[in-house]
């Protein structure tokens, strides 16, 4: 019975040393190898080769996750539509409908979101 699980344990360990390894490896090699010289400039803040404009730490706009947000919901659509229109013929009504359903539920969304402002850069 266990050695039916033999492959499974085969890949979680070959998974690991080629996630693990090489990682363990850079940073052995950086110890030994590595030298470490700090100086001004390598430790300045660097962006596109000018000073920075502010701190790194500043605060973004609500609106720029609510992009993110609306860009991932409507990725997703599509990873739900594609394997939806190939099997189409196969579901039938009930998958029609079930699709519509799901697509209205997602437009009454996006509607509430154009509304609220959402979608507005000012």
């Amino acid at each position: 019975m266990l050695q039916d699980y033999f492959p499974i344990l085969l890949f979680l360990i070959v998974g690991l040393l080629v996630g693990v390894a090489p990682l363990a490896l850079g940073y052995g090699v950086g110890k030994v190898l590595g030298t470490v010289r700090p100086d001004s400039a390598k430790l300045s803040p660097y962006e596109c080769g000018f000073e920075a404009f502010e701190d790194a730490r500043m605060q973004f706009d609500v609106r720029y996750y609510l992009v993110a947000i609306l860009f991932i919901l409507f990725d997703l659509e599509v990873a739900f539509l594609v394997p939806w229109a190939v099997v189409l013929k196969e579901l039938g009504m009930f998958g029609f409908v079930s699709m519509m359903i799901f697509l209205t539920i997602l437009v009454v969304g996006f509607v509430y979101e154009w509304m609220k402002g959402a979608l507005e850069w000012e």
